[in-house]
């Protein structure tokens, strides 16, 4: 078991990260605040590279396999960017930063394994590589670092760390199980929504003023913000993934249908399968050709025909349609932030995250 790891990139900018604009900076004192962010992120890269390192030698390959394959950053770039509400880039809030991405990479080794996905950016996933268990050991041990770097941060470091990881368990359990009788399967589904990814969005915002000496009357705002455009995110991820295979790297089309993972398309879909014929047929065909599809059969006239007829119905639109208010909401929760670069930056990134194609 001695597959290469991906070689590592450079840490990327506060623009690649949360799509901000090259002119939303112009100024010289804005492209100073660009610049500390950036330099920030670069401390980030280095203290990640750090505390994947082990003297084990499979533990060191595994544990840097999907850090060194990337990844916007995303976390630890809006840690850093609401930081410079407060006193911008201290050793603690890089230490956030740290704890917060390799609590998210710890995450996706997990998924992975649950939704037998098998690439992540643009790699075979952990658990292809390295078998399932190696994978889920694998982010047992990076969840149990991130813990030792949030420790040094303090009781309340540590308190903001075991609750996120609280939510992220409870929505990959709810996920599991699925609604109960009496629950609305919507309802259900944006609420795993919200733990799974809006949770640990959250905690990366509201770290940004806890360990940056920021006004703390602020913390309700970014984390407000933080859950919203995170179920935003992964709203209109469910859209990518009915894109075609050609405009999406290294994935295939229906991945997350064919894999059972619940999606809102198919969710509105099935809702709407009660009264109207058509759509009912749409169920059962992704039901027969899609949904378990084995690999040789992702190609084929049946999976491809059932994926666009939902790629092209309503119900997906309507799901994009979500997201923009899911990231409406996002911006309106930031309103009691001061007028200036950070709020600016927040407000596209929310805007960026709805406006993406892949």
């Amino acid at each position: 078991m001695n597959p290469s790891v991906p070689v590592a990139r450079r840490a990327p900018s506060l623009r690649a990260s949360l799509g901000v604009g090259e002119r939303m900076f112009a100024t010289p004192a804005e492209r100073r605040f660009v610049g500390r962010i950036d330099d920030g992120l670069e401390l980030v890269e280095q203290q990640l590279d750090e505390a994947m390192r082990s003297a084990d030698t499979l533990a060191d390959t595994t544990s840097r396999y999907l850090l060194s394959a990337g990844g916007k950053r995303i976390r630890p770039t809006l840690t850093l960017l609401i930081a410079q509400l407060g006193e911008g880039v201290t050793d603690a809030v890089v230490r956030a930063a740290v704890s917060v991405e390799m609590t998210h990479l710890a995450s996706l080794y997990h998924d992975d394994v649950m939704d037998e996905a098998p690439v992540r950016r643009g790699v075979p996933s952990a658990h292809v590589t390295y078998g399932n268990n190696v994978a889920i050991l694998t982010g047992d041990l990076l969840f149990a670092r991130a813990s030792l770097i949030t420790a040094e941060l303090g009781v309340e470091g540590i308190r903001m760390q075991a609750e996120t990881f609280a939510r992220l368990c409870l929505g990959q359990l709810h996920e599991t199980t699925g609604p109960g009788p009496d629950d609305d399967p919507v309802a259900h589904y944006i609420q795993v929504l919200s733990d799974k990814t809006g949770s640990l969005i959250a905690t990366a915002a509201r770290a940004g003023i806890m360990f940056s000496g920021a006004d703390r009357t602020y913390l309700p705002a970014v984390a407000e913000f933080g859950e919203k455009v995170g179920v935003a995110f992964q709203l209109v991820d469910d859209v990518i993934d009915l894109a075609p295979a050609g405009d999406r790297t290294g994935k295939i089309t229906g991945n997350d249908l064919r894999a059972g993972v619940v999606t809102l398309p198919l969710l509105h879909l099935r809702r709407a399968a009660a009264t109207d014929a058509a759509a009912a047929d749409l169920v059962r065909r992704i039901e027969r050709d899609v949904t378990g599809a084995p690999d040789d059969a992702v190609t084929s006239a049946p999976y491809l025909s059932a994926v666009t007829d939902l790629r092209e119905h309503e119900v997906t639109a309507a799901t994009r349609a979500v997201a923009h208010r899911w990231a409406d909401e996002a911006v309106a929760a930031i309103a009691p932030l001061p007028s200036g670069p950070v709020k600016r930056a927040l407000t596209r990134f929310a805007e960026s995250v709805v406006d993406r194609t892949r």
